[in-house]
């Protein structure tokens, strides 16, 4: 499978980046082909601008702007988020790759306004290795939004076809050296089988 892996912290020495170079190791490995997207090492702009939001529903010069991101994406039969929680949602800089890049003409066709239609229908799978600074119960109770946006929200842009899993590390604060040795590894696990 052609897997599109999109990573976003910006510390290289965390532990989320160590997980980034576990999941594309194990793809990889896998036989997959990877196109690594590194938001913040490609200095991705997450900043939807007044003109972006303005042209917003005009497709297809709704793309120009993203046209390369847009490509990389329609590419991909598979997609591997990497990212931490922050303050109980996604990192601004993946946010803004949601708001900018998940638009009309790309991610659905809202051509008919009542009748909204996926167009990420391609694919087929869908994965996140995602760190929580707070316990599961804690991420409960705010209500989790990177889980939902993952297992909710992109499933539905597919047609709610793709085969979606989440591997969450709980509780960063506390973590402990053979925890997350063990995630890592069950995170290696999972990508190694991935399809």
């Amino acid at each position: 499978m052609h897997v599109l892996v999109v990573y976003c912290h910006p510390v290289e020495t965390s532990f989320a980046a160590a997980l980034h170079a576990e999941v594309v190791a194990n793809l990889k490995t896998a036989g997959h082909t990877v196109d690594d997207c590194d938001l913040y090492a490609e200095g991705f702009n997450p900043v939807l601008s007044r003109e972006e939001r303005l042209g917003y529903h005009d497709v297809p010069s709704n793309q120009v702007a993203l046209a390369d991101y847009i490509e990389r994406l329609r590419k991909a039969e598979a997609i591997v988020f990497c990212f931490p929680t922050w303050c109980f949602g996604l990192p601004a800089m993946l946010k803004g790759y949601f708001d900018r890049l998940f638009m009309p003409g790309v991610a659905f066709d809202i051509s008919d306004p009542a009748n909204v239609k996926p167009m990420l229908t391609h694919i087929k799978r869908i994965s996140a290795v995602v760190t929580y600074g707070r316990p599961r119960w804690v991420a409960w109770y705010m209500g989790d939004p990177p889980r939902k946006i993952i297992t909710r929200y992109m499933k539905r842009l597919t047609g709610d076809t793709a085969r979606v899993d989440f591997h969450a590390y709980y509780h960063m604060n506390v973590a402990t050296e053979p925890r997350l040795a063990a995630f890592k590894r069950r995170v290696g696990e999972a990508m190694a089988r991935f399809a």
